[in-house]
């Protein structure tokens, strides 16, 4: 089985990441209840995030989800707070039976530079030196070997996952979402989210063109 990246976040908290390998027929035969998606590959996806449900809490029951009008997908009576993120040939999920979470994986590419003015404030950029760093191929502090637009691309995955944390829609990625320092060596980034008036810690993993992150609480 092609898991990619596991994490037993706490007692109560499972993340994977699968690299989709499988046929839908793989999937199909796993995942008894999931809702129909035209594109093939996006159907995969899909499946392959549902799959891993199930693969992270075996009793998981898929059965019990409905969609929210925000179209977020969730269990009525809460037994299971999750989130599911998918792009390219990856998927991700992250389950907990205590605490609300939120889970985002992205490629980077060059694409993310067009929308930066959209997601990152003036003071964002000049908290993570962002010209800086995309020119010199590094975090802060940190040295990635990876593509320029990795600290860009692991800026707006902090925000989604932060977005799908929140759950309710609604989110200016700009005002609301406003990130404040990032702790390399520990893999974190400070968050403040103005809707909730939460400070959040946001986790992150960096692979070889790929990012992740995630928050719980």
């Amino acid at each position: 089985m092609p898991i990619f990246y596991q994490h037993q976040i706490n007692e109560y908290t499972r993340l994977g990441v699968w690299k989709i390998e499988e046929t839908e027929e793989f999937f199909k035969g796993n995942v008894p209840h999931h809702r129909d998606v035209t594109h093939p590959h996006k159907r995969l996806q899909h499946l392959a995030g549902r799959f891993l449900l199930q693969y992270l809490f075996p009793y998981f029951p898929y059965e019990l989800i409905e969609i929210a009008d925000t179209r977020k997908p969730f269990i009525p009576d809460e037994r299971f707070h999750f989130s599911i993120s998918h792009c390219g040939d990856y998927a991700a999920a992250i389950v907990s039976t205590a605490s609300r979470v939120g889970v985002d994986i992205e490629i980077p590419t060059g694409k993310v530079m067009k929308i930066i003015d959209k997601y990152l404030s003036n003071e964002e950029k000049e908290i993570f030196n962002i010209q800086y760093s995309i020119y010199n191929n590094q975090l802060p502090g940190y040295r990635i070997q990876t593509n320029d637009s990795s600290l860009p691309t692991l800026l707006w995955s902090a925000k989604e996952a932060v977005f799908k944390w929140y759950g309710n829609g609604e989110v200016d990625f700009r005002k609301h979402t406003q990130l404040k320092q990032l702790h390399a060596g520990e893999e974190i980034i400070d968050c403040f989210f103005t809707k909730t008036q939460s400070e959040l810690k946001i986790n992150y993993r960096l692979f070889d063109k790929l990012v992740l992150a995630w928050v719980v609480g």
